[in-house]
């Protein structure tokens, strides 16, 4: 009988060790997957306020339950991936803009940044801007963010700008990394995003 108990707690503490470990590489991953250019988002350091480009002052945040974690996340996830999908592969930029902002996460430097790509093929370069700006001073190291932001710079004919932009994109990925090559080859007027 206690070979049983015994046996019985160690299967519900190796479930439990493999959904921590399950937990732990989700939200582990999309840190990952951003910073190589992936439409997966992160999720560390979110906020959940949501505020309009031109008025950066933040709205108070939302209370949410520990249960509603875990569904948020996949839910938001999900709805990243529809807007990255309508921005581009459908390149419907207002619709994804719109589906970004549904988020509810404007804070987010994946979501900012998207929405700043997006705002920039609209010819928005004043929102853009914006954008571009909140998901650095949500993460400074957001490598596709320096990037877009030097496309941005080199768009707007200020090349030394975008150039030490590159420099900064080269200091948080190297020169292999995909947000490096996509904006050197913007400066070297071989390609534009």
């Amino acid at each position: 009988m206690r070979k049983a108990a015994i046996g019985t707690v160690g299967v519900r503490t190796s479930h439990a060790l493999a959904a921590a470990f399950f937990v732990s590489a989700m939200l582990a991953a999309p840190d990952i997957a951003a910073a190589a250019g992936a439409a997966i988002p992160s999720t560390s350091a979110e906020t959940n306020q949501q505020t309009s480009p031109s008025n950066p002052k933040k709205s108070p945040a939302k209370k949410r339950t520990t249960n509603d974690k875990s569904s948020s996340i996949g839910d938001f996830i999900a709805g990243y991936e529809a807007a990255y999908a309508l921005i581009y592969d459908e390149g419907d930029y207002n619709a994804g803009i719109m589906a970004l902002r549904a988020l509810d996460r404007d804070d987010n430097p994946d979501v900012a940044t998207l929405i700043g790509y997006a705002s920039r093929k609209l010819g928005r370069y004043d929102d853009a801007k914006v954008w571009y700006e909140r998901a650095l001073a949500a993460d400074p190291d957001h490598a596709v963010t320096w990037s877009y932001y030097g496309m941005w710079q080199a768009e707007q004919g200020n090349v030394l700008k975008a150039k030490d932009d590159l420099e900064k994109v080269r200091s948080i990925c190297g020169t292999d990394c995909r947000a490096y090559q996509m904006l050197k080859d913007t400066i070297d007027g071989t390609a534009t995003y």
